[in-house]
């Protein structure tokens, strides 16, 4: 469903607006995230970005995004007065802030996950679009806003992340178009690069390692997975999010069908919860379905979830969740 044509009339006609998107933010997440806030801005618009205090520190190849000082960490005073958007956020429970739902003007919801909840009041969720940066992209070309060198580089953080950098399958043509068209706006892709995936933290290489040496495999090999403990963080002094991209190393094993990581969170309050992370490289299993029976959710290719279930409980949940999909077939690569 989109409501496109009305959400396109309200971003031209509301005055103020408040901008969010879902908790553990990705790269598609804070690229859309910051790049509407940017368009909005272009258009002479009031707004203000919310994200909860607990999010940052940000993933550290996104950091120079978006500044902790550079959003809000609760509601402000003129709530009432501001159209609430949803950015990359699949269901309400990725962001859950009640006051946002029910305080703010309008709830619009902008998004390309195919299960979203379409929870918002006015709905612009187009599940064929490899992410929500390519949406935002869209509305800023409708909207006749044209692109900085930064706004170009945030969208571009989006489209690169979620589409791993243009090989999973949402990779359609608009995504080369459009990065074609971002790299004229000013996207520098060496220096992206370098940001995303190079200039790596020591800790974050002993994290890999650590992984590597957990790797197990079941049912003749259909899931491939691996896992980190709390002290593996402290041993090694690591972020949290540190973490990204080790779970592609298990997905990329010959003959997997699901790769998956299972980490212990870290920080007072949560020791009891893990984050567990899913990946698909057969095109028959939807990997989202599975999250969604630890109550998460994503995409067909990758998704995940916050659980308060030992190793051993999602293992055989994951299991079950592909022998659901697969049967007694065999994978095939994506």
């Amino acid at each position: 469903m989109s409501d496109r044509p009305e959400i396109l009339e309200r971003l031209k006609s509301d005055q103020k607006f408040l901008l969010t998107t879902h908790e553990n933010p990705d790269g598609d997440a804070l690229g859309s995230l910051v790049a509407m806030n940017g368009i909005l801005t272009e258009l002479g618009k009031d707004t203000i970005m919310f994200m909860r205090e607990t999010e940052f520190p940000l993933p550290y190849e996104y950091r120079y995004l978006l500044a902790e000082d550079g959003a809000i960490h609760s509601e402000p005073d003129d709530l009432a007065e501001r159209t609430v958007i949803y950015l990359d956020c699949g269901s309400f429970e990725r962001m859950r802030v009640d006051s946002l739902r029910d305080g703010g003007k309008t709830l619009i919801n902008i998004d390309h996950h195919h299960d979203n909840t379409e929870f918002g009041e006015l709905n612009m969720v187009e599940s064929t679009r490899s992410s929500t940066a390519e949406i935002v992209y869209t509305i800023a070309k409708d909207l006749g806003v044209k692109l900085s060198p930064f706004l170009a580089d945030a969208l571009y953080v989006g489209l690169v992340t979620d589409t791993g950098r243009f090989m999973y399958q949402n990779t359609g043509p608009l995504a080369h178009e459009m990065a074609a068209d971002l790299l004229r706006s000013g996207v520098d892709v060496h220096a992206a690069y370098t940001r995303l995936y190079e200039d790596q933290p020591a800790g974050k290489v002993e994290l890999l390692g650590r992984a590597l040496s957990t790797l197990k495999r079941y049912d003749d090999g259909l899931l491939s997975i691996v896992h980190l403990t709390k002290t593996d963080f402290d041993e090694t002094r690591s972020e949290e999010t540190w973490t990204e991209g080790i779970v592609d190393f298990a997905r990329a094993i010959e003959g997997t069908a699901v790769g998956a990581m299972y980490r212990q969170l870290t920080g007072e309050g949560r020791e009891h919860l893990a984050k567990i992370s899913l990946r698909s490289s057969d095109n028959r299993v939807d990997v989202s379905a599975i999250a969604r029976s630890f109550n998460g959710g994503g995409h067909k290719q990758a998704a995940g979830a916050t659980t308060d279930k030992s190793l051993e409980e999602a293992i055989e949940l994951i299991r079950s969740g592909i022998r659901e999909q697969l049967g007694d077939r065999q994978p095939t690569a994506a």
